[in-house]
């Protein structure tokens, strides 16, 4: 079968490229398999056609100790992103901020729920009282309160279940928004739009790298992310479902 062909008259400069250069840096890492790169140009990105298949948990096995090795490849900082890209980033086709950061919270906080929030806002997708919940939880994520030891991981970024398509023996991921994160931040955007063999995927994950305690309960702490961005574009569903998530976690604090 031919390669896969993306294109986009109006795509913002980089676009494509941010992309080809976060799937290079992933599989840089030699840990989960990533779609190959065959060419990439100014609106306009080639990637090799992944041949798939329906998941099975030993496939999920194979693809969780494969992402946390990813994770563990590292990143120059939280926020970097991938590799020697200076480019822009983007998820989906909203743009987002990099940062340099020496802890996970500042950049998190501030660069990944903050900067969407007053789009929610416009979009008319988030409630006043929900809109006041998430920006405290982004006042308490700033100050470092669930900041911990763990270095920045070698994030995918975007891994929602679209973006993992399954072949015989494991998991092919596509689409990054690659950046140095935390690593907790992955397994709960898989949590939050449903993964095959989830159970399995984690279970693997954790027998590769161990998560740190209390994991399961800071899911809707790193969900905050992919839900302030799909506040912005995606309806008011979302915008509720952000500031519940931000109730729990100011929860966690207390």
């Amino acid at each position: 079968m031919s390669d896969v062909v993306k294109e986009r008259t109006d795509a913002p400069e980089g676009f494509f490229e941010a992309e080809a250069a976060g799937l290079r840096w992933l599989a840089s890492a030699d840990g989960a398999r990533v779609a190959e790169v065959v060419d990439v140009r100014p609106g306009r990105i080639v990637l090799e056609r992944i041949h798939e298949s329906r998941p099975d948990r030993a496939a999920a096995r194979d693809f969780g100790a494969r992402l946390a090795q990813t994770h563990d490849a590292g990143a120059a900082a939280f926020g970097a992103p991938s590799g020697e890209w200076d480019g822009p980033i983007f998820i989906g086709r909203l743009p987002q901020p990099t940062a340099k950061e020496a802890t996970w919270g500042a950049f998190y906080g501030r660069d990944r729920v903050r900067f969407f929030l007053p789009r929610a806002v416009d979009a008319g997708n988030l409630t006043a009282r929900d809109a006041a919940a998430a920006y405290e939880a982004c006042d308490l994520i700033e100050q470092g309160v669930f900041d911990d030891d763990d270095a920045p991981a070698r994030l995918h970024g975007d891994l929602w279940n679209g973006n993992v398509l399954w072949t015989p023996t494991t998991a092919v991921l596509i689409d990054p928004a690659a950046h140095g994160g935390h690593r907790e931040t992955d397994l709960a955007m898989l949590a939050l739009f449903g993964c095959p063999y989830l159970d399995e995927i984690v279970a693997a994950y954790d027998a590769e790298h161990a998560l740190a305690p209390g994991s399961t309960e800071r899911i809707p702490l790193h969900q905050l992310h992919p839900l302030a961005v799909h506040a912005v574009g995606h309806g008011p569903a979302y915008g509720s479902a952000l500031g519940d998530a931000a109730r729990r976690t100011l929860a966690l604090a207390r």
